[in-house]
């Protein structure tokens, strides 16, 4: 893995989770509503062709509005998607900004301030699939998203503290498998 944006403050624990200390005034947005553009939180990841699934458990320390971690796919500076645990209005919320030239953003508000989130995203054809879960074994859907086909993307964890001065978060389990082609599968059906 690499990174764009490397923070101060990082460590890789047993070789399996990954902490870091949030850049302070980081982030990723482009332009709608707020009409700024900002491309320099941190992110490590991999570069992954095709389909795949990815989980990874996450456990932050938020204090400051709009704290966030969680796991970024990018093709680009223009297209990209982050979804996560993100702290606002004192409360913890999951969110999936979805970025195609301008970004979106949707929230749900947990009742409950847990101490730890589970993603698990999955990439098939021209579609983002985000669920979430507190226990790692019901997962819900948050967000079902376009992306762009057969290209290969960076995918890896992201965090960023827009207005605050930073902040420690873990992620562990950090998992990225690959799924078999269905396009394949169902031509070789077909034509075999």
């Amino acid at each position: 893995m690499q990174w764009f944006n490397e923070p101060d403050k990082w460590n890789i624990i047993n070789d399996a989770s990954l902490s870091m200390y949030v850049t302070p005034h980081t982030d990723f947005w482009r332009k709608t509503h707020y009409g700024f553009t900002v491309d320099d939180g941190p992110f490590c990841y991999s570069i992954i062709g095709g389909e795949f699934e990815v989980t990874v458990k996450i456990t932050g320390e938020y204090k400051s509005r709009y704290d966030q971690a969680g796991v970024m796919i990018r093709i680009d500076e223009k297209t990209w998607i982050k979804t996560g645990v993100e702290y606002v209005n004192k409360r913890i919320n999951l969110s999936a900004v979805v970025t195609h030239k301008n970004s979106d953003w949707s929230v749900i508000e947990l009742s409950q301030k847990p101490d730890f989130v589970w993603l698990k995203i999955t990439r098939r054809l021209d579609a983002i699939e985000i669920k979430y879960s507190l226990d790692n074994k019901d997962f819900t859907l948050m967000r079902l998203a376009y992306f762009p086909d057969n290209k290969p993307v960076m995918v890896g964890l992201t965090a960023a503290s827009p207005d605050g001065d930073g902040f420690d978060v873990v992620f562990e389990e950090f998992i990225i498998k690959h799924l078999p082609d269905k396009r394949r599968s169902e031509w070789l059906k077909q034509n075999l």
